[in-house]
């Protein structure tokens, strides 16, 4: 049993996948073309630069008009996730003009393209002697990899066989330079990405030889002779243009050792998670029983230990890195938005390999908090970093916290965020459902229709994660009949399960509850609602005598524009009862708030003998955060005795 095809027709996701189709993609063409006036406060790196120039540095590296490269060096990829969330949206909903804008892009790129499959606008304009010689920090093979997604994707979505000749060409460039034959590089890419794009176009071509380089990438990586030293002694060179600075500790590249047997996620978040993304859907297409093992393991240890509870990865600005095992600082995290967006695509490949429902709590954690957090409710406003503690004054004066701003910049001078969110958001139809067998996995609770290749349909209609109650109507030709495993959240206790309006013993096995289904039946799943507390891991230091609210999927948030300034003053009583409440009007979209009648500490000296005063609490949620005056934010408040 295949699935066929899966539509979305859901009232939360509606909102943002709109979103993405009808701002973010047309926003983000006008800022690629330079046709979209930028304007930002603040000059450090997470804010703005006025123009992007990427779709310029094409025109330029094609011959097409005169001058030099400009903006950040690995900028091609910014076009390429692009264009990859257009071929998903075109997918879902069919237009002329994005089409013609996409042949177009692809038009382009395959002008620039050297003849020899090789593609990256710095190295052409700026380095043409440069090309591969400092691989480690280059980003060549990362924008490579993104455009071989890309073309793979809109391909999928339209038949572009000239989007897929580009990307097989360039995968024919690293076959030819990289693997473990004489006189080519025994090595890897400095920022992992290319692993994970060989191996999507093995599976859409068929060619075997992709997914080998795949592995090859994959296992060389760390090991001795280590690549990364031996271009260092040899043709890289320490100040590169493109990248001033000493020479990082190879922990930050994850070539330290090989992948098998790093005993902790290390370095630079994104690339660690990019490049388990890599090997886990190498290591199961490929059978390699150890790149699955470590896989495991490394999951395990970042969902345990190093993951906050909103979803963010990546605890430190220094080197935008993991940093140790349960050190997770609330207003200096970095949390970029592309390492939740990169979870989803490790802990995914990980489904695929095997279910396991804690891999698909994560993704919905990710999804609606770690995810969303990353983009305004309009569309056009991003964060590249999203912390869960903000003090504008500190942001502003603080230089440990620069990084962390209290309000979105309409675009990034590093814009790997944007476009890597509008991505996923567009492809969240290839995270709903897994057919495995005769049983089709319900991960994700999104309203739309699955198709499967037996003929059957399931139509899954509710109010997730506002409201209980997902409803599954089955429909399926006389004699087929399947089974419904629907996915358990770890925080739904007290759920409860009908099949054709009676109760079914709510039993799971391995986080999925499994019911036979045929033509007609109609399987409702009911995940309590109501608002819970939180409470982080004791050996988490920076939350001792904190707690959080959430809600569902949801990760809950006090913001200064509904609790008044110092929101470090405020508490939650132990006995205060949490109340959801429906908000239709605050917001671009309907939600829910939690709120909860709480104390406010005393504030100075002087308040201390008046002890704590009653002060109501309103907690929205933590996505929908700085949508509207800049002010102070918080994910955990003080946990205090009763009252």
């Amino acid at each position: 049993m295949k699935l066929t095809q899966v539509t979305i027709d859901d009232d939360f996701w509606n909102y943002y996948r709109d979103l993405v189709r009808t701002r973010m993609i047309p926003y983000q063409w006008r800022v690629l073309n330079d046709l979209e006036a930028v304007a930002n406060p603040g000059g450090n790196s997470y804010d703005a630069q006025d123009n992007s120039h990427a779709i310029r540095n094409l025109r330029r590296a094609a011959g097409l008009e005169k001058g030099g490269f400009a903006g950040m060096w690995f900028q091609d990829s910014d076009v390429y996730k692009w264009m990859e969330a257009a071929a998903y949206s075109l997918q879902s909903h069919p237009d002329a003009a994005l089409a013609g804008q996409c042949d177009e892009v692809v038009a382009l790129i395959a002008a620039a393209q050297e003849d020899d499959g090789y593609l990256d606008t710095y190295f052409q304009l700026e380095a043409p002697d440069r090309k591969l010689k400092h691989v480690a920090r280059s980003h060549e093979l990362y924008c490579m990899g993104h455009y071989i997604e890309a073309g793979c994707a809109y391909y999928e979505a339209t038949g572009s066989k000239p989007a897929l000749a580009i990307a097989v060409k360039m995968a024919d460039y690293l076959a030819a330079h990289f693997g473990p034959e004489p006189g080519k590089l025994h090595g890897y890419p400095g920022h992992p990405e290319v692993e994970l794009a060989l191996t999507r176009l093995y599976q859409v071509t068929g060619d075997r030889r992709h997914l080998d380089l795949a592995l090859y990438m994959l296992n060389q990586r760390g090991t001795e002779p280590n690549f990364f030293k031996a271009q260092a002694k040899t043709t890289a060179v320490k100040n590169e243009p493109y990248w001033s600075g000493d020479w990082q500790d190879l922990g930050y590249f994850q070539a330290d050792v090989p992948l098998t047997q790093m005993p902790e996620p290390e370095g630079h978040a994104v690339r660690m998670l990019y490049l388990l993304a890599g090997a886990a859907q190498a290591g199961r297409l490929g059978a390699d029983d150890a790149l699955m093992a470590a896989c495991r393991r490394l999951a395990e240890r970042i969902i345990d230990h190093q993951m906050y509870v909103t979803g963010g990865v990546g605890q430190t600005v220094n080197g935008e890195a993991f940093t140790f095992p349960d050190d997770l600082p609330n207003d200096t995290a970095y949390a970029e938005t592309c390492a939740s967006c990169a979870m989803v695509f490790f802990l995914q490949a990980m489904l695929q390999a095997a279910p396991e429902a804690e891999y698909a709590d994560v993704i919905e954690r990710e999804l609606f908090n770690g995810v969303l957090a990353g983009v305004a409710l309009d569309g056009a406003h991003f964060f590249y970093v999203n912390p869960l503690e903000v003090d504008p004054t500190a942001c502003r004066l603080d230089p440990a916290k620069r990084h962390v701003l209290p309000t979105r910049p309409a675009w990034l001078n590093c814009a790997c965020c944007p476009p890597n969110l509008a991505r996923l958001v567009a492809s969240l139809d290839r995270y709903v459902y897994l057919a495995r067998g005769a049983r089709l996995e319900v991960n994700q609770y999104v309203g739309g229709t699955a198709r499967l290749d037996n003929g059957a349909a399931v139509t899954q209609t509710g109010g997730y994660p506002w409201r209980e109650g997902q409803t599954f109507t089955v429909t399926a030709p006389a004699g087929v009949a399947f089974t419904l495993a629907l996915r358990i959240p770890a925080w739904a206790a007290g759920w409860s399960l009908t099949v054709d309006g009676r109760a079914v013993p709510p039993a799971a096995r391995a986080g999925y509850a499994e019911v036979p289904v045929h033509d007609g039946a109609v399987v409702v799943l009911t995940l309590p609602l109501q608002p819970r507390r939180v409470h982080a891991d004791p050996a988490v230091r920076a939350d001792i005598g904190l707690v959080a609210v959430a809600r569902g999927p949801i990760v809950y948030c006090l913001e200064q524009a509904d609790n008044g300034a110092q929101l470090p003053w405020l508490a939650l009583p132990k006995d205060a009862a949490l109340t959801a409440t429906g908000d239709a009007a605050t917001f671009a979209l309907p939600l829910v708030r939690v709120t909860a009648p709480g104390l406010r500490l005393p504030g100075s000296a002087a308040a201390v003998a008046a002890g704590p005063q009653p002060q109501p609490l309103s907690f929205i949620p933590y996505f929908a955060w700085a949508n509207r005056e800049v002010g102070e934010m918080s994910v955990w408040v003080r946990d205090t005795q009763n009252a």
